[in-house]
């Protein structure tokens, strides 16, 4: 009797086909089984299986499916919850040459509390750190992927050192070519000593460039002038609460004038906040697309420094000697301030709190940053995102929209979707496995089971061998 499939010959072939499929499954590095992804853009959380090879995700499956994939390494991760690495979208590495080790020592610091990447932003240690990029990139050494601005941009006789100068506008494109031959990844201006005019002619140059530009704001110019010149993102909020105010023009031209200094300015612009030009200001950022770093947690343990005893902090251990001699100058500097200025930078503290909610609700897009390095004091490498984090949810933040603020707006910002932000598929590998879920409590971020950066897996043990290795005499 004739066989009524060899009438369908095509489908048979089809049959086989399919078949062979199943059982020649493709080799992959690693496969993270059962885990509970949390989905950054959406907000959902979904059991999958991540297949992970070359340092990229090569694919997410449902638990349950048949798998095309076979593992060289299976990591049981029931019951726990992934979502991509952490990044610190504000650090600082800096101090000089004899902080140099200190410096690098931070690096295992971020790894052991999950951040797999790293904005720098400013400092004069950029040789050591584009050092440490390509061997992090390498895999020589164990640290974050940093994007950095190298040396910032600032007027002469800068506060910081290592800053490039700009006097006059000839200056302009010298600093601008310096930078990109070091090949930064952003540019990051700083307002110590900058002129409004040279600062505005310095962004609109930046954005012939096509390049990244974050920074201060001189209170000689308006916010207003300062989106429009192409500035990228805004570092603290003191500058977003000038363009919040009623009277940001009356205080501009005391500035201009020398009528009034940065910190008197402070009671005058929050005095002056008005709803309604707050809320064209933020519709200004967000149709400009210019993003916020907040820093809420820097603000409230500078705030408090005459309160708050640190000389028994877990995290002085990994500091060293050099980076503790650094707070002093801040310490010192609110020790000394006047109790009118105490009281005026604890409200200031307050109103920054419900700037940040403000502009999370309008729609602006925040990155969180720590502010951590030498000179701020108590700003712990590593810890202090995560402090940022439960920072921004005590102020009325969900969750989900804090989590964003770190990976997915990171990516974002500096135009590196295609790279990470999100588990998916052809992304960079970087991720953190959670204990409990910190969509249900901001807390659970510091709740790190195991870190996996490109083909690197640290699991907890290795964690804290990591974060025993960074004690510091």
């Amino acid at each position: 009797m004739r066989n009524p499939l060899d009438k369908f010959p095509f489908l048979v072939i089809l049959l086989i086909l399919t078949a062979c499929q199943k059982k020649n499954t493709q080799p992959v590095d690693l496969a993270i089984m059962n885990a509970q992804v949390i989905d950054l853009e959406t907000g959902e959380v979904t059991a999958k299986n991540i297949f992970i090879t070359n340092g990229k995700i090569k694919s997410l499956e449902n638990v349950g499916e048949e798998s095309a994939y076979k593992a060289d390494s299976l990591i049981d991760a029931t019951g726990k919850y992934v979502l991509p690495g952490f990044w610190d979208n504000h650090i600082h590495l800096r101090g000089g040459d004899s902080l140099i080790a200190n410096n690098k020592n931070f690096l295992k610091l971020f790894i052991a509390n999950g951040i797999t990447t790293v904005r720098d932003a400013g400092g004069d240690l950029t040789p050591s750190v584009m050092e440490w990029k390509k061997q992090i990139a390498d895999e020589d050494l164990v640290g974050p992927t940093i994007f950095t601005a190298g040396p910032k941009i600032d007027g002469p006789n800068s506060t910081w050192a290592g800053s490039l100068v700009v006097e006059n506008e000839t200056d302009i494109p010298v600093a601008l070519d310096s930078l990109q031959a070091l090949n930064v990844d952003f540019v990051k201006l700083y307002d110590s000593r900058f002129s409004g005019e040279l600062y505005l002619k310095t962004i609109a140059e930046t954005e012939k460039r096509g390049l990244t530009v974050s920074g201060h704001m001189p209170f000689t110019v308006t916010l207003d002038e300062t989106v429009n010149a192409g500035m990228d993102a805004i570092e603290h909020l003191y500058y977003v609460m000038k363009g919040c105010a009623s009277n940001e023009k009356e205080v501009t031209q005391k500035m201009i004038s020398g009528e009034m200094g940065f910190w008197d300015a402070m009671p005058s612009l929050m005095n002056g906040f008005t709803d309604s030009t707050a809320q064209n200001t933020f519709q200004k950022l967000k149709q400009n697309n210019v993003f916020v770093v907040p820093t809420l947690y820097i603000g409230n343990t500078l705030s408090y420094l005459d309160e708050v005893d640190h000389s028994n902090d877990p995290y002085l251990k990994y500091m060293g000697q050099g980076i503790i001699t650094t707070y002093q100058g801040r310490i010192q500097s609110a020790l000394r301030s006047s109790e009118e200025a105490r009281k005026n930078r604890k409200e200031l503290d307050t109103f920054f709190g419900q700037l940040a909610k403000s502009l999370n609700t309008a729609g602006v897009g925040l990155l969180a940053g720590s502010d951590c390095g030498a000179f701020n004091s108590y700003i712990y490498p590593g810890i202090s995102l995560h402090r940022e984090l439960k920072a921004m949810v005590e102020k009325g933040i969900s969750p989900l929209d804090a989590l964003r603020t770190s990976a997915y707006n990171g990516a974002t910002f500096l135009d590196k979707s295609n790279d990470y932000g999100t588990i998916s598929e052809g992304k960079v590998s970087d991720l953190v496995m959670l204990d409990g879920n910190p969509m249900e409590n901001i807390k659970e971020t510091q709740n790190i089971n195991m870190v996996i950066k490109g083909t690197q897996v640290f699991s907890k043990e290795q964690l804290k061998k990591l974060l025993e290795s960074a004690i510091m005499d």
